[in-house]
């Protein structure tokens, strides 16, 4: 996983699984708190596999993240990560 922050965005390259053996890693890089208004794009484009727990993740995330007044956005997920985020209803704030 690479990180780097432009213009105030963290950005969060993740490559290969997320599932449970993987998660705590982008969990802990998903914790910007000391940020304010924290900002995150998680680039999605080299993840083969997420299951539940990496949406899990994700999801605290997102909810952590607005609730500091901050956003997250994923990019580019490939057509089997896609599907599986698909099946996640939409997360309303």
């Amino acid at each position: 996983m690479a990180a780097s922050v432009t213009d105030g965005i963290h950005v969060l390259t993740v490559a290969g699984e997320i599932d449970h053996q993987t998660g705590d890693i982008l969990a802990q890089a998903l914790d910007v708190s000391d940020a304010p208004r924290p900002q995150v794009v998680v680039d999605l484009g080299q993840v083969t596999f997420l299951d539940s727990s990496g949406i899990n993740i994700l999801i605290t995330a997102h909810r952590t993240l607005t609730e500091a007044g901050g956003w997250l956005r994923l990019a580019q997920p490939r057509p089997a990560v896609q599907r599986v985020l698909y099946l996640v209803p939409p997360l309303v704030t």
